[in-house]
């Protein structure tokens, strides 16, 4: 049903088993390189570079367990999130602190919308698998609360007028690597009843805003946009191609992917910006230092080093699955070869690697009731 691209590109079964099962030993259980930590009946995802605990990250972490059939590692994790992070309270109320230090106390108050989404997804997922429990472990209840809240908050997560969701509650702009139409078409089928409309509609609007903020020659998308699509200048170095731009090839190809799994109707503007992107990297910036740098969405060069190179290399190959073009193969083969990242920054780049593992090898699934 799923696609696995290991196994078109000559990888055995077993290859692929056991390297999914060495990247899954060095996130979560090797001594030197982890970033999953149990605390007690809990649990949380360390961003090395930063030494903090995320929502990205503890939302990442749910996904990543619940693709697994991780359970334990899955409730721990959301445990710790509604005993530190989660606004019981206050300006914001049903939302995610989206930054804490390593004991729980909050760095910061404000939630991070890409937080919400993927916990919201991977609850229902969750349900989905294992069932509901009681309290916080009702796991659909919750991620039916949660996204009524992203809509119905006086500060909401998506704009309410173009339904795109924002970058913070606070400002009206966009990251495009936070669009996940693939998602919103799944919470237009489970969100309360009165608010799958609403979701039906975010979906179209996030598929359409995405033509808009990808380069038309090059692929790129900036770290922030305006909600026309083009860069949002002013806030230090986000209107380039850069560290959140990444996830927006991982998220073409398991976008892709999930709708031809559905048995839906494919987007194949994906299958043809996939093709862009990875002819930009693979071609026109084969061998060139610049990749080497963050980009001007028309692939200029600038003088700011990247520093995700092994999570640019995944998402990169993630887009593979709706890839039609000459590099699709080359991208899965470059990654395979690829090791996970070492040192500080090894929290987000072996993030995307993960995922990008579980999607090019049929694992990255979707759970229906």
């Amino acid at each position: 049903m799923y696609t696995n691209l290991f196994a078109k590109a000559g990888y055995s079964e077993a290859e692929i088993e056991k390297r999914l099962g060495d990247i899954v030993r060095m996130i979560f259980f090797d001594e030197n390189e982890r970033f999953y930590f149990a605390q007690g009946d809990m649990g949380y995802f360390t961003d090395t570079g930063n030494n903090d605990v995320r929502t990205e990250g503890m939302s990442y972490a749910m996904m990543m367990f619940v693709q697994m059939g991780m359970k334990e590692e899955f409730d721990r994790v959301w445990r710790w999130t509604m005993k530190y992070m989660y606004h019981y309270e206050g300006d914001n109320k049903g939302y995610f602190a989206w930054s804490c230090k390593l004991s729980g106390e909050r760095n910061a108050q404000g939630p991070a919308p890409d937080g919400e989404e993927y916990f919201a997804l991977a609850l229902f997922f969750a349900s989905h698998r294992w069932g509901d429990g009681e309290g916080i472990f009702n796991y659909s209840e919750c991620a039916r609360r949660l996204l009524h809240d992203c809509v119905h908050n006086p500060q909401p997560m998506w704009n309410p007028d173009n339904k795109l969701i924002k970058f913070v509650p606070n400002m009206e702009i966009t990251d495009p690597s936070y669009h996940l139409p693939h998602f919103y078409e799944l919470f237009a089928l489970w969100a309360n009843e009165g608010d799958r409309m609403f979701w039906a509609e975010a979906a179209k609007a996030s598929r359409a805003f995405m033509r808009t903020t990808l380069h038309p020659v090059t692929g790129l998308a900036p770290e922030y946009a305006n909600y026309d699509g083009t860069p949002h200048v002013g806030i230090r170095h986000h209107h380039l191609f850069y560290s959140d731009s990444y996830r927006v090839a991982a998220n073409l190809g398991l976008s892709y992917e999930w709708t031809r799994a559905l048995g839906g109707i494919m987007d194949e503007w994906e299958s043809e910006a996939a093709d862009r992107l990875q002819k930009f990297f693979f071609e026109t910036k084969k061998d060139s230092d610049d990749i080497n740098y963050a980009l001007e969405i028309d692939g200029s060069p600038t003088d700011l080093k990247i520093l995700h190179p092994v999570g640019l290399l995944a998402t990169n190959a993630a887009a593979s699955l709706a890839a039609k073009g000459e590099y699709k193969m080359y991208a899965v083969k470059k990654f395979w070869e690829t090791p996970l990242a070492v040192g500080d920054r090894r929290y987000y780049d072996n993030c995307l690697y993960l995922f990008a593992f579980l999607a090019l090898s049929g694992n990255y699934k979707v759970f229906m009731p």
